[in-house]
């Protein structure tokens, strides 16, 4: 057995110097932040290390600067990427990887900001495995960055991709719950990595806008002041302030996106946001 083998042993016995035989195993869900590979924590770095089965959740978000070998080469270990089919219908896969030995999902941003990943917290709980979470940076803490201020952000949202026979205007339902408690909305807008289709914020626009217009209703017109992100909380994040009609044409380069109305705007956050007017 060479010297790294005996490091693994080791580490899988014994956490913080404690005994670990005889004690269960644990499914550790592990933040990745929202940056490159380095935006992973020293925890986070710590705990993948120690864990002899590492998945990659790839389809509720995207590592935009980053990739699947960069994440291997720091850690030191092989990763498994994990879609959505391994993540919510084949969870078997993970929760027994956890049963024989420590095994880690690697998540985008925080792990808990997507309710599947609180649904495999559950299920992994009632098969009495340990589960144990390590936070980190989230799209919702990153949107302090447009100079909102989180506290007066209403319900979250998503804006689907439409489909044949399913046109959802929900997330127009909550635009307007939002406005009327004069709270900002934000939108997070579809991804689908493995088929490599990413709404924009142009299309996101033109389906909010649609709604407007079906419905008759004067919530929001193409002259309401909005935020458009790409890539937030990376290094190379895009953030504009302008209207409807001016972010439908402009380019945000690489996905993800959000989108942003706000509602009534505290001095302070429009001062802020007259660094991202176009």
């Amino acid at each position: 057995m060479g010297w790294g083998k005996h490091v693994e042993w080791f580490q899988r016995r014994y956490i913080n110097g404690k005994p670990f035989q005889n004690r269960a195993m644990t499914l550790y869900l592990i933040g990745l932040g929202l940056g490159d590979d380095r935006d992973l924590t020293l925890r986070g770095l710590e705990t993948a290390k120690m864990c002899t089965k590492i998945y990659l959740e790839c389809y509720t978000s995207l590592h935009p600067e980053s990739d699947k070998e960069k994440l291997e080469q720091r850690i030191g270990k092989n990763i498994l990427l994990a879609d959505r089919t391994t993540v919510e219908q084949q969870t078997e896969k993970l929760l027994d990887a956890a049963k024989s030995g420590n095994a880690a999902l690697l998540v985008v941003g925080d792990p808990l900001f997507a309710t599947t990943h609180t649904d495999l917290l559950m299920r992994a709980r009632s098969l009495g495995i340990a589960v144990q979470v390590i936070h980190n940076a989230s799209v919702f803490a990153a949107v302090a960055q447009t100079g909102l201020q989180p506290y007066k952000f209403g319900k979250i949202t998503s804006i689907p991709f439409p489909e044949k026979n399913f046109h959802p205007t929900g997330f127009f339902e909550v635009l307007k719950q939002n406005l009327s408690i004069e709270a900002h909305t934000l939108f997070l807008l579809d991804l689908r990595p493995s088929e490599k289709r990413f709404l924009t914020i142009a299309q996101a626009i033109e389906l909010l806008l649609e709604i407007v217009h079906e419905k008759k209703d004067a919530a929001i017109s193409g002259k309401t002041m909005a935020i458009g992100c790409a890539r937030l909380g990376s290094a190379n994040q895009k953030i504009v302030y302008a209207t409807l009609d001016e972010l439908q044409k402009m380019e945000f380069g690489t996905a993800p996106y959000c989108l942003i109305i706000p509602a009534k705007l505290h001095f302070a956050e429009e001062e802020f946001l007259g660094h991202y007017a176009s």
